[in-house]
């Protein structure tokens, strides 16, 4: 059976693992708000007193899960230039594999938000005529995110020149 999620002789390059540690933290943060919340109703409504114990590991055995997913979809994303595409793949319990075109093209972007910055990543957009066609890489150093976005705007436009 052919692997229609990935290809023979296909280097997969895969984004920093500073993704990783970013969206732990997110994991860290929701599950610390979540049981400072719980405390704070169980000290005024004195009736959820008897599940005190209960929610409290329930948020933290969500956390966990939370955390393990999270790492497993950060690891998840790569991608691949190939001649005459560029291959995108995500996901872990949905997973999906995008190939884009160089001459669809239209343009790239490159957007760093707060959180971003913060640890030295980026997302590269891939912008083509066709909205179903979109790409975007997440997690990426600034210094590969300026590569790709010269490199594929490039192809884009020696591909596209034929049109």
């Amino acid at each position: 059976m052919t692997d229609v999620f990935g290809a023979p002789g296909v280097h997969w390059t895969p984004v920093s693992w500073q993704l990783r540690v970013m969206r732990r933290l997110g994991v860290l943060w929701a599950v610390d708000l979540a049981l400072v919340a719980w405390a704070v109703a169980v000290s005024l409504l004195p009736a959820l007193e008897p599940w005190r114990v209960e929610v409290a590991a329930t948020v933290l055995v969500l956390g966990v899960l939370a955390w393990w997913l999270v790492g497993r979809g950060a690891r998840a994303w790569a991608y691949a230039e190939e001649e005459d595409d560029l291959y995108i793949k995500r996901g872990t319990l949905v997973r999906h594999v995008i190939a884009v075109p160089y001459g669809r093209m239209q343009f790239v972007e490159v957007t760093a938000g707060p959180l971003q910055q913060a640890f030295r990543l980026a997302t590269v957009r891939l912008n083509t005529a066709s909205p179903r066609s979109r790409g975007r890489i997440v997690g990426v150093t600034p210094r590969e995110a300026a590569r790709l976005r010269d490199r594929l705007t490039e192809l884009g436009q020696t591909r596209s020149s034929g049109l």
